[in-house]
């Protein structure tokens, strides 16, 4: 692929939570220089209502992925769901110079889009950011989002292009870090995902339940090694245990919020890549199995499969 060493165009799909802190951070970046991708109905409700980002409304180019091909950079901020759906979209936008940036969670994103247009499009990436949002209302709060983590798969240097990615953050708002072993972080995230995430959303009850409950602590700590015992047959530094560290006990997390929202969850992402990965490995995941079957149930109760009244 092409090196380019500076970065004049951007595309993101996906208005999402994740979407919304680039748009918010690259608001002073010259005209014409960001653009959202979406098709359809979605384009168009873009186009007429924007996003409402920490109370501010942003309305920014809406442009199709044919309008949107050969960007310089392309931020993937998708729902995991919905991405198989986009690969055709996300292959018409690259071209040989595009870099790729996927911010989804979980670890195998990057995977799923590098086989569709080429790993060599791929910087792989992951975001620290804790929201709330309802319909195209998004609320964060910059001064504690740690942003955009980021690094070359196998390589421990910075490249030409992973530094035109930080000369292009370093004009915004957005906070960009450059890390040496990326994966490791991707998969430390994961865990904490899946730790931290899951068995709160299946209680229904906030953040502090794993400080105040020996049993939530103990569900936590059994998925962590889960996924650490994945993540070493995969050939990735593993870490202990971390537990959350937050200031408020009646946090929720994203997998909760979707609940509660009555909104279909990231959890073919979390637990059921897990079960997969581990499978492919020979390494039993017993707790992500219940899990991913108890928020998968939680699902169908929402949508009215259990209504016998």
């Amino acid at each position: 692929m092409e090196k380019k060493t500076e970065i004049r165009t951007v595309g993101i799909m996906g208005a999402g939570a994740v979407g919304a802190y680039f748009l918010w951070g690259m608001r002073n970046l010259p005209c014409g220089t960001l653009c959202l991708i979406a098709r359809g109905e979605r384009k168009e409700r873009l186009q007429k209502e924007g996003m409402i980002i920490n109370g501010e409304r942003f309305l920014y180019p809406v442009k199709t992925p044919e309008e949107a091909a050969g960007v310089d950079l392309l931020l993937i901020t998708t729902k995991y769901g919905a991405l198989p759906g986009l690969l055709e979209d996300i292959k018409t936008v690259v071209k040989p110079q595009t870099a790729v940036l996927s911010l989804l969670n979980g670890v195998d994103s990057e995977e799923i889009i590098g086989e569709a247009i080429g790993e060599e499009h791929m910087l792989y990436s992951l975001m620290r950011i804790s929201s709330e949002r309802n319909g195209n209302i998004i609320f964060f709060d910059p001064k504690e989002t740690r942003g955009m983590w980021f690094g070359e798969k196998g390589i421990h240097q910075i490249t030409p292009r992973a530094q035109a990615v930080l000369d292009l953050f370093a004009q915004t708002d957005c906070r960009c870090t450059w890390k040496e072993d990326i994966m490791a972080e991707l998969w430390y995230k994961y865990a904490i995902n899946i730790s931290h995430n899951l068995p709160q959303a299946v209680l229904g009850v906030g953040l502090g339940c794993y400080e105040d409950s020996e049993h939530m602590s103990f569900l936590a700590r059994k998925l962590w090694g889960e996924v650490m015992a994945v993540a070493d047959a995969r050939g990735i530094a593993t870490r202990d245990y971390t537990p959350p560290c937050c200031s408020r006990k009646n946090a929720h997390l994203s997998t909760l919020q979707d609940l509660l929202a009555k909104r279909h969850t990231e959890i073919d992402m979390f637990a059921g890549a897990m079960i997969r990965m581990g499978k492919e490995a020979g390494i039993p995941v017993p707790y992500c199995e219940y899990t991913f079957h108890a928020i998968k149930a939680l699902e169908e109760k929402n949508d009215g499969k259990f209504d016998y009244s």
